[in-house]
């Protein structure tokens, strides 16, 4: 991870001060990024156990089939 770290740095020290700052907005965007697709699949998980407790009994039981 290292030698990657360090052409990302010998990178950004090359650019001007105003794309610096799209990096860092681009960085931003990322971790945002990354945070909503966790936030989606725990509410999708939590969702699909409220669901399959919902759904998961005798009065429903003719529908498994289908």
């Amino acid at each position: 991870m290292q030698p990657q770290l360090d052409k990302i740095q010998e990178k950004l020290s090359n650019l001007p001060p105003n794309r610096l700052l799209e990096v860092a907005d681009f960085i931003d965007f990322l971790q945002q990024r990354d945070q909503d697709i966790l936030m989606r699949d725990s509410y999708s998980n939590a969702s699909e156990n409220a669901f399959n407790e919902a759904w998961n009994n005798s009065d429903d039981a003719a529908y498994d089939d289908l």
